[in-house]
């Protein structure tokens, strides 16, 4: 779907972020802790661990085809990093993988994983939207709608409206799908899916 494409575009660039620029950020929060030579050791350990992380995350995201290499790579990673960007991204790369092995109520549970954590950079938010997927593709639509309700970041307005859409049509409710649609529209859906234009359209002509 492309509003899944969408989703894997702002993951890839979440990711390309926390590569590019992770161990800086977390270097500067802790030289902004900085000034006083007492934090000059605890300096040196945050930046050498960052790097770690860092590295590891990297030589993580190679074995993502992989399942079992991957499930006990984010376990030894969680055991040793404590980072919510890259945790969150590694669990989202898990859960991808247990939807396309079928395996939704492991998907669920690593999703609703994240969305506890409450990391930055809107993955909760896109952690929210899968969530939401996956409880309606075992059949629970209702409870996919309630989830849809709980992202409320402006930037995934779209992609939730859209997606409600789509659950509306699944239930045949007509009328509720074409205003989700429209709602896509005016916030700018058709730009990162165009396939919503043809939805919309289809609906207004049945």
């Amino acid at each position: 779907m492309e509003i899944y494409s969408t989703e894997e575009q702002q993951v890839d660039a979440i990711k390309q972020f926390w590569k590019d620029y992770g161990t800086s950020i977390l270097i500067g929060a802790v030289v902004g802790l900085g000034g006083l030579y007492s934090w000059n050791y605890y300096s040196d350990m945050k930046v050498a661990q960052a790097e770690e992380a860092s590295q590891a995350f990297q030589a993580l995201t190679t074995k993502s085809t992989d399942e079992a290499a991957l499930l006990a790579g984010v376990a030894e990673f969680s055991k040793n990093h404590d980072q919510k960007g890259y945790l969150a991204l590694l669990d989202l790369i898990v859960a991808k993988t247990a939807v396309e092995a079928k395996d939704y109520t492991k998907a669920e549970e690593v999703l609703k994983k994240v969305i506890a954590t409450k990391p930055s950079a809107g993955l909760d938010m896109i952690a929210t939207l899968r969530l939401a997927r996956v409880q309606a593709e075992q059949g629970q639509i209702d409870a996919g709608l309630a989830t849809l309700e709980q992202v409320t970041d402006k930037a995934f307005l779209a992609q939730r409206e859209e997606l409600k859409g789509d659950f509306f049509v699944r239930q045949g409710e007509v009328d509720k799908a074409k205003t989700a649609y429209q709602t896509a529209v005016d916030n700018g859906g058709v730009v990162t899916s165009p396939a919503l234009k043809i939805k919309l359209d289809n609906l207004n002509q049945a």
